[in-house]
């Protein structure tokens, strides 16, 4: 028999690694966890949209023709109309950082032959959160309160009338079509209004952002200096009937807030949405009381019977020393339920807890009671 090379067969890797493109690591990687610095820049509660509509598809323009059918006729079809821009309201955005500036909708295609129309430009759909108010000229639009809900902001243009269209007694082979007509224009203003159950109220460092860290799984900046938080957080309380309610963490309000001191209105306007209010008092500070009283001051100055709304006072830090001999005498001052608590120890939570879910079944009875949806997270 002739001769034959032995062949060598050696286990060759999946990949190159000569080449530095195929030489990276393919394996999955886990998205970056983003900082709660960077978190804040991506909440946005306001932006200004241009949306306009597809312009409709022009009208065909054509005549049938075929063996033994001389004079056929004309058979353009008319063009397609043109995309809305609709507006949606989707409970997972919660900011409005993923809309642009800009929105089209898709054209209309032209009439064809044989009195084919157009297909229709398609719909471009924006989602936006829940509680988005769209204003045009400083007056509202729409109120997208509900998941699911649309709101067309620009109409697509009509079709254009092909040949066919123009066909009577007196003009037996048209030429004329029309083009399609231009989608409709605007300049809209979005506007956020967090949707929660409970909104945290107080001054700035009365320990709101630690409570809601100690209630809920959100994760608001914590520090030792005044305005910590600058945007609304939302943290979720999940109860054992997989129940949840939504608690918002609004950025510390001060005196002359209503005047649009400090952060001024720009996050009252998260309170109005809120169904029952939970009053945050630092126990420690001399006279806690005032500090309840500028509150109510400030949102009833902002919208009258604001402050009225189902509501409980949380006196937080009472494992200072101060705290507790303050909580005595707030609780003569005041009139509203006062449950003492330590947003850093985590002391008396269930009392809150269990209050907040008596604060929310009321509100879910009401709701009914009125032949309205009450709002689910």
């Amino acid at each position: 028999s002739p001769w034959r090379p032995s062949v060598l067969l050696l286990s060759l890797p999946a990949f190159s690694t000569t080449c530095a493109r195929c030489a990276k690591d393919r394996r999955l990687r886990q998205k970056r966890s983003i900082s709660e610095r960077q978190l804040t820049r991506y909440f946005v509660d306001q932006r200004k949209v241009r949306v306009v509509g597809g312009q409709g598809g022009e009208g065909g323009h054509s005549f049938h023709s075929e063996p033994r059918k001389v004079f056929g006729g004309p058979d353009g079809g008319n063009g397609g109309d043109g995309g809305h821009v609709i507006f949606k309201a989707d409970q997972q955005m919660k900011s409005l950082s993923s809309v642009f500036p800009f929105y089209q909708g898709f054209h209309g295609e032209r009439g064809g032959s044989k009195n084919c129309y157009g297909a229709n430009g398609a719909h471009v759909y924006v989602k936006v959160p829940v509680g988005t108010l769209v204003k045009e000229d400083g007056r509202v639009v729409a109120d997208l309160t509900q998941h699911g809900e649309e709101y067309i902001a620009a109409h697509g243009g009509a079709g254009g009338k092909g040949n066919r269209f123009f066909l009577s007694n007196e003009n037996r082979a048209p030429k004329s079509f029309t083009p399609g007509e231009p989608g409709q224009e605007r300049f809209l203003h979005l506007e956020l209004k967090t949707t929660a159950h409970a909104g945290l109220v107080g001054f700035p460092n009365a320990g709101k952002s630690s409570l809601l860290r100690a209630i809920s799984r959100a994760k608001p900046a914590v520090a030792a200096y005044p305005f910590t938080t600058l945007n609304p957080h939302v943290g979720v309380v999940h109860y054992q009937d997989y129940e949840q309610v939504a608690v918002a963490d609004i950025p510390g309000l001060i005196k002359g807030a209503h005047q649009n001191r400090g952060l001024g209105v720009a996050f009252l306007k998260h309170i109005e949405r809120c169904r029952f209010l939970l009053y945050v008092v630092d126990l420690s500070v001399p006279q806690p009381w005032i500090q309840l009283q500028d509150l109510k001051r400030e949102l009833e100055a902002y919208e009258k019977g604001l402050s009225e709304r189902p509501r409980v006072v949380v006196g937080n830090k009472i494992d200072l020393a101060q705290s507790r001999i303050n909580l005595p005498l707030l609780r003569e001052r005041v009139a509203e339920r006062v449950i003492a608590l330590s947003a850093m120890t985590g002391d008396n939570l269930e009392e809150l807890l269990l209050h907040l879910r008596e604060l929310y079944d009321t509100y879910v009875k009401t709701e009914q009671s009125r032949g309205q949806s009450p709002v689910k997270w």
